[in-house]
């Protein structure tokens, strides 16, 4: 049995409707709303054959349990990616392509999630990684802020991500840490081969056995008066030097 996805909001239902409108069993606008940009989606929904179904805005509320819907929601068939890191390494492999791994350690706060899948689309990483347990989940909230990035990026969930970073390494991929009592700074660090960058969770960063298996520890340089970045943030910060790094050798 498929699972049903509940999309909200322009940016979440464009984006399936421009990767898989075949998933999208219905699909459901704010009656009153006619302004143009509600006119483009329309449009959009129309040449990607879509049929819509105009509904108060009080369905569309309790459709979307409470997400910013903007006044429009899908529901869809769940659009799956790969869901195992050896199938995405094995075809970066066949095409010659340098791995970048995101991998999301403890984050709870499904906004910073979506923000990190958004930038991790924005740079290109090929998958990002986060524990079973101790993650927020691909809902409702997560596609609504990363604007379509939850149908782009592979998120694989593993049941233990030290063991998953052990494998990783078995695979030539140099796993970094972010923390702000290394010594190196993340600018010293040589990212421009295959590489995984590992970010904990605001407050309590890295889980210790996490800390434990990656292969490096690198901070991000602080010279004004706070103290750390929220993770979202500081995944943009980092996926950003490996880009600037690829690019500078390319």
């Amino acid at each position: 049995m498929s699972t049903t996805q509940v999309l909200a909001g322009f940016h979440a239902v464009t984006a399936r409707l421009r990767h898989a409108p075949e998933t999208i069993r219905e699909l459901y606008v704010e009656a009153s709303r006619r302004d143009k940009r509600m006119q483009n989606f329309l449009e959009s929904a129309r040449q990607a054959g879509v049929r819509v179904l105009p509904v108060p805005v009080e369905r569309l509320d309790g459709l979307s349990r409470g997400v910013r819907h903007q006044g429009v929601v899908a529901l869809a068939q769940a659009n799956t990616l790969a869901v195992d890191i050896d199938e995405v390494l094995d075809a970066l492999e066949e095409q010659g392509k340098t791995p970048l791994l995101l991998l999301l350690d403890s984050i709870t706060d499904p906004h910073n999630l979506g923000a990190c899948l958004r930038t991790a689309d924005a740079a290109g990483v090929h998958a990002v990684i986060a524990p079973r347990d101790r993650a927020a989940g691909l809902n409702a909230t997560v596609r609504r802020v990363a604007c379509g990035a939850a149908d782009t990026v592979p998120y694989i969930t593993v049941t233990n991500l030290a063991r998953t970073m052990r494998h990783l390494k078995t695979r030539n991929i140099w796993l970094i840490g972010t923390d702000g009592e290394a010594g190196q700074s993340l600018h010293q660090a040589d990212v421009r081969g295959p590489t995984g960058w590992v970010m904990g969770a605001e407050g309590e960063g890295m889980r210790r056995l996490t800390r434990e298996t990656c292969d490096d520890l690198v901070h991000i340089p602080m010279v004004g008066s706070v103290e750390s970045l929220n993770v979202s943030v500081a995944t943009a910060v980092c996926l950003y030097e490996s880009v600037r790094q690829r690019q500078s050798t390319s």
